[in-house]
């Protein structure tokens, strides 16, 4: 049975003036994934990514690590949702105390996501919380489609897509989507399989490459 394997960038640049740009512990994050995907030994016959830089980046510096010289296929249903068309980083943060500012943007971004989901407004590029989460399994769909009997697909994409994927599997509600969402992992392993049932969700925001002594590597947003 072949398998999708969506993998969370690694840490973007919070608090700074461009966000979709690695920090050097997403850079390193990045480099442990593919040592991780290296030691897992999976065959891997074809690599998506969104069109974000911190999703391509994080495919340029994990794909050497893992042995892997594949090409990286780009589809924009990869792509984050617009996280600043739905709150402006500018209100939370504070370059002073980027931990309490992430904390409080993380707070207002889940009173945000819960409002798009509940009004089935439009946010930015993203379009409605349908078309957004509908684009997502759509892609999955597409990339088992385009595998051979059997095979397995890397997909470098960001914490929103994967817990959409996720939810709506689970037929989680609003409440479930953000509850995923909020624990996703930088450059962490999400696993789907598709059989003779459909799509189904094997594991969810693996990290355990990031635990021992590499603890220090554990990060959130």
């Amino acid at each position: 049975m072949g398998a999708i394997y969506l993998l969370r960038h690694g840490q973007a640049s919070f608090g700074t003036a461009d966000y979709d740009v690695l920090s050097p512990t997403g850079e390193t994050q990045s480099k442990v994934l593919g040592d991780e995907l290296r030691r897992r030994e999976v065959p891997v016959h074809a690599v998506w990514a969104g069109t974000l830089r911190r999703q391509l980046a994080t495919a340029a510096a994990c794909l050497p690590a893992a042995g892997l010289d594949l090409p990286v296929r780009q589809d924009p249903r990869w792509n984050e949702y617009d996280h600043l068309g739905l709150v402006p980083e500018g209100q939370a943060a504070d370059p002073s105390d980027l931990v309490a500012a992430a904390r409080r943007f993380q707070g207002m971004l889940d009173d945000a996501l819960r409002g798009w989901i509940q009004a089935g407004s439009t946010v930015g590029h993203s379009g409605t919380w349908a078309e957004f989460s509908g684009g997502a399994l759509a892609a999955i769909d597409d990339v088992f489609d385009d595998l051979p009997r059997g095979g397995n697909a890397l997909v470098f994409t960001s914490a929103g897509v994967i817990s959409a994927v996720c939810a709506r599997l689970l037929d989680a509600p609003p409440a479930g989507y953000l509850a995923l969402n909020r624990t996703m992992a930088n450059a962490s392993i999400t696993k789907l399989v598709r059989g003779r049932s459909g799509v189904s969700l094997l594991s969810f925001n693996e990290h355990a490459h990031f635990e021992g002594e590499r603890r220090e590597l554990l990060s959130y947003r």
